[in-house]
């Protein structure tokens, strides 16, 4: 079982760190999501969690996170539907931009809007879905970036069915 702070899990050579960081705003555990999905698909690794209390906050979270020796960072996030939560979405986005170009380390930034869906259902699914695709996108640029390189171009979309790729 992972343990919120640093856990050592398998596999040999240097263990990895992924952060997870999270909000109380969330109305899903999109952190318990991504946590399972990283448990079931792979080894060396510890998972280190911050949560705080909205998106905001994030960019800070992310950046301790990154400071505590973070390998890799998911920001797990659920704006609002009013038009000031889209704002400061947007604001909590460029905020983590600035610390991942700042810290040269990835943030996988994973927000779930709570307008795009119409029931609070459909909303957990995409909750759910979307914090467990970003979790093994996290995975395999840490491990297997080959993975990531030969879905380029395939129209993948994390949370909802994939596009697919254009055809000429």
């Amino acid at each position: 079982m992972v343990r919120d702070e640093e856990e050592t899990r398998g596999g040999g050579g240097h263990v990895k760190k992924i952060g997870i960081a999270d909000t109380t705003f969330a109305r899903y555990d999109m952190y318990g999501s991504a946590r399972d999905e990283l448990e079931a698909i792979g080894t060396g690794f510890t998972i280190e969690r911050y949560t705080v209390p909205g998106i905001k906050d994030l960019a800070i979270a992310c950046q301790r996170l990154i400071k505590g020796g973070c390998d890799i960072v998911l920001a797990l996030g659920m704006p609002g539907p009013e038009p000031i939560d889209k704002q400061c979405a947007d604001q909590a986005s460029r905020a983590i931009l600035d610390v991942e170009i700042k810290h040269d380390v990835h943030i996988l930034e994973v927000f779930v809007h709570e307008d795009e869906c119409s029931s609070d259902k459909d909303l957990a699914l995409l909750a759910d879905r979307r914090a467990r695709e970003h979790a093994v996108n996290a995975y395999d640029l840490l491990f297997r970036r080959e993975k990531l390189q030969r879905a380029a171009g395939t129209g993948q979309r994390e949370g909802h069915d994939d596009a697919g790729s254009l055809r000429r």
